[in-house]
């Protein structure tokens, strides 16, 4: 899985209605976001800044919270490569004459509904409309000037300078929500996996996917623990909280490799029910972990965020039990042998939902020793 991150160029006319710019893609000339790989030494958002002044030539003022990401197919001379990319609102202030990326791209400015309907990618699709109905003219939260310098400028490297020799606690917090994304990411596989018929090999495939990006986010952060003079939390608690989200990832995977195995096509509502909570839990993470950056003003939020999450292990149980038994009753008819799988696949589910009321746990204890 690759990770990059983009930007949603957006102004706003004198009524009131939010403009949407796209650029072509240089090889088949269709409608895409501006988007990149990280940049070392940048921030998340700071990378998509930067993406959006090499391919598009525009710059402004970007939000630091990601509004939504969503996935393509990266085409490579290798073949194609699945890719997660998310996105961050940038108000555009100014449009350059020159750019590094002139000569391979178009660029132009389309109502919402338009551009919505001009990308490929459905979930890309749902982000315009999403951003266009509830913006008004303000500028993004939390937003910073990005200044579109050459690539190979003094003012280039001296940024990537003063990066690097900064604290970096930015960049915990960066990791935490790419891993948390990826979380929302696999679960919906997990989801579209539960669904039964044809979709199974590729929901396996994605959520395999994703646990391997999630493994490689959670080296970043170890590694991060040890290079690092000053951390937002504890020590601890930053592994703690990455280890909790990767063995959440981690349970998908082995029910889905369960599922594999046993060459398992249909599911009981139960089990449909399970994964959907999965989902919910995982969309509950992505919100809280961005609170982390301030856990004093944010603490009640966060407490009710973590509070969600283990209602949501409560209903797994419920549903955990009740699957349980209709499996038990059901023996005469399926075999043993059906209840065996069935049961393998309730308890890895179950196991999804304790990982996730897992990462709660850890969350409400940063809270509790920051707030």
């Amino acid at each position: 899985m690759i990770t990059q991150y983009g930007v949603l160029p957006y102004r706003v006319d004198a009524e009131g209605a939010v403009e949407i710019l796209l650029i072509t893609s240089r090889e088949r000339r269709r409608w895409v976001v501006p988007k990149g790989n990280p940049i070392p030494s940048f921030l998340n958002y700071e990378s998509a800044a930067r993406e959006a002044f090499e391919e598009a030539g525009v710059e402004g003022r970007i939000a630091t919270a990601p509004i939504g990401a969503y996935r393509y197919e990266k085409r490579r001379r290798g073949g194609a490569a699945a890719a997660i990319v998310t996105v961050y609102p940038l108000l555009v202030t100014r449009e350059a004459d020159r750019w590094p990326e002139r000569g391979e791209r178009e660029r132009r400015w389309f109502p919402a509904e338009e551009a919505a309907g001009l990308v490929e990618e459905p979930e890309l699709a749902v982000i315009i409309l999403s951003f266009s109905a509830g913006k008004d003219d303000s500028i993004p939260r939390a937003s910073l000037v990005v200044m579109g310098v050459n690539r190979f400028s003094w003012g280039y490297r001296m940024l990537r300078f003063i990066r690097a020799i900064m604290p970096k606690e930015d960049r915990f917090f960066d990791l935490f929500e790419r891993h948390a994304q990826i979380l929302v990411a696999g679960a919906d596989a997990l989801a579209g996996l539960f669904e039964g018929g044809e979709g199974i090999a590729t929901s396996c495939r994605r959520i395999h996917e994703h646990e391997k990006a999630a493994d490689e986010v959670t080296r970043d952060v170890l590694v991060a623990v040890r290079r690092s003079f000053i951390t937002p939390f504890d020590r601890s608690a930053i592994t703690a909280l990455t280890s909790s989200m990767d063995d959440a990832i981690d349970e998908m995977w082995q029910t889905a490799k369960a599922i594999t195995l046993y060459e398992v096509d249909s599911f009981a509502p139960q089990m449909k029910e399970m994964s959907s909570l999965a989902g919910q839990a995982a969309r509950l993470v992505a919100e809280a972990v961005p609170l982390l950056r301030n856990t004093g003003r944010n603490a009640a939020r966060l407490h009710e965020l973590t509070e969600g999450i283990v209602r949501l292990e409560g209903e797994a149980d419920e549903l955990y039990d009740a699957g349980l038994k209709t499996l038990y009753q059901a023996r005469g008819d399926s075999g043993p042998m059906a209840f065996f799988v069935g049961r393998e696949i309730y308890i890895h589910l179950e196991k999804v939902l304790d990982r996730f009321e897992d990462v709660a746990d850890e969350i409400e204890g940063i809270v509790i020793d920051h707030a």
